[in-house]
Formats: C-alpha cells, structure tokens, sequence
C-alpha cells in the first residue's frame, strides 16, 4: 500500500510540473503603452537611394569592397521591423529590402534566408507562425521587385532569438523582426 501512495505523489508531482501558459497580454489586443517606442536602434533608413549596388556580377563596388559588409552602404542594414501581431512590410523598410532584391537580380548566384523573428508574447506555436509570416512577406516583396523565388528562402525562429533579452517595449519592439541573411555569411 505504501509503494501506491508514493507512486501517486511522484505522479501527482509530476503533473503539477507541466508547463502552463504564462498569462500575457491576448494576441488581439495591444499592450498598454503610454507613447509609441522609438524605432529600434539601427533601424533608420538615409532615404530612398541604393549606393553602392553595382550590376556587376560580383555586386562589388567601384572600390571592390563587397557592398554587404560596407557599413555605408544600405545592403549593411538587414532587419526589417514589424509592429505587434502584425506581418506587413512598413514603408520605411522598404528601401532596405528593394535594394536586397536589386543586389539578387544583379548577382544570380547569391542566396538569402530571410528569418522571421517575434517579440516573446503569445504561445511557441503562434509566435513560429507569425514569424513565418513576417519571413514570407519580405520574400513577396523582393520577389515583386525583381528578385528570383529561387535565391530566396524564409525560416521563422519565432521568440527563440530575441535579438534583446529585456521584458519591455522597446525591447519587443527589438525583437519584431526579419531579417536578411545571405549564404556563407
């Protein structure tokens, strides 16, 4: 009778350790925030214009420099940022992504992961799934403006990497994003 006794404690034990939601804020509604956050450093855009994007095959610059790893050049700025539960590109990203695809269509055997990422509210499952859907929608886009389906891949990470680890909003706001990665970088 004893060893029933113990077996119904380690498994009542045991069921008392199953994961339960954390109690956040519902998908649906926005959190409260008293003024809109800055944008998320780094995430500013100089205008409109492409420098530095070459036709030439190796996407090289007039210098030789890769225009990538050029942190004057917008190909350096990889992340595009999304406001909460949402999946559409804002207009101030899209210079960032419209001179991605050119630099795709100037170099055919480039490739890119786009990797849709997701602030930590919200369910593992949900959170996969919106970031896809960030990641996809960044693909629409380059693919709209010239950039081949097949250099392009999409992958959601969800809230597994946050780029910040604080639990506030400028630190979501971080977090919402996708960004652009090329292969063998």
């Amino acid at each position: 009778m004893r060893k029933w006794i113990i077996a119904a404690f380690v498994i009542a034990t045991f069921a008392g350790c199953q994961s339960t939601p954390t109690t956040t804020a519902p998908i649906d509604e926005k959190p409260p925030v008293a003024t809109t956050p800055p944008p998320p450093s780094g995430a500013t855009t100089s205008g409109a214009t492409t420098p530095g994007i070459s036709g030439t095959p190796s996407g090289s610059t007039a210098t030789g420099a890769n225009p990538l790893k050029d942190p004057n050049n917008i190909l350096s700025k990889r992340s595009a940022y999304f406001d909460y539960d949402q999946f559409v590109v804002k207009d101030e990203y899209r210079p960032i992504i419209d001179a991605h695809a050119k630099y795709l269509r100037a170099n055919p055997s480039a490739r890119a992961i786009i990797q849709g990422n997701t602030d930590e509210r919200g369910t593992r499952e949900y959170n996969i799934a919106l970031g896809q859907k960030r990641a996809d929608a960044v693909k629409k886009l380059m693919m709209l403006l010239g950039a081949s389906e097949s250099q392009i891949e999409t992958v959601s990470f969800g809230k597994e990497k946050p780029r910040r680890e604080a639990h506030d909003e400028t630190s979501w706001a971080e977090n919402r994003r996708g960004d652009i990665v090329y292969a063998g970088e």
